[in-house]
């Protein structure tokens, strides 16, 4: 990374950064990581999506260099393109050619290599479908929400009525 790479992220945040060297990024995003790579301009981000801290976006194949003849080395790139409404875990990577469909959840640190159908949570190395988006769903309504703790004004304190018994249950299922 270039220095002037480096103030621009600090100066202007991660989604900012992404937005100017061409990721394309919907809105109500939150964007914690700026690993974009070498091609940002084929990344696609949709509308609510999360993506965590470390995640690495990865747009063209290095291996290909290997590949050499009289006409010299060969080039592959594929865009990559996450859906709406998704949540992309700290320390993920995404391989080159990926779509994530809608309603998508990565796992902390998994390496997806094929693309995620919609309403799926995916994990792992390789990432694989361990759950579906509708399931969490439902199972997060039974938590507190924003209304529950509103009156709460210590962060604490919102962390341990989030705690608290009652939903604990719910969180094993």
């Amino acid at each position: 990374m270039s220095l002037k790479q480096f103030i621009l992220k600090r100066l202007l945040g991660h989604e900012r950064f992404g937005r100017r060297v061409g990721v394309k990024i919907g809105t109500d995003c939150r964007i914690l990581s700026s690993n974009f790579g070498t091609e940002p301009f084929l990344i696609e981000i949709g509308n609510r999506v999360t993506v965590s801290s470390n995640v690495t976006f990865l747009t063209h194949d290095g291996a290909s260099w290997l590949v050499r003849d009289e006409k010299g080395r060969r080039y592959i790139y594929r865009p990559l393109k996450i859906g709406s409404e998704c949540f992309i875990g700290a320390n993920s990577t995404l391989m080159p050619g990926v779509e994530i469909g809608d309603k998508v959840i990565v796992g902390a640190g998994a390496m997806v290599t094929k693309s995620v159908p919609s309403g799926s949570i995916v994990a792992g190395v390789p990432a694989r479908i361990i759950g579906s988006y509708e399931d969490f769903h439902r199972r997060t309504l039974a938590m507190p929400s924003e209304a529950d703790i509103a009156h709460i004004v210590d962060f604490r304190g919102r962390v341990m009525k989030a705690l608290n018994k009652k939903y604990r249950s719910i969180l094993s299922k």
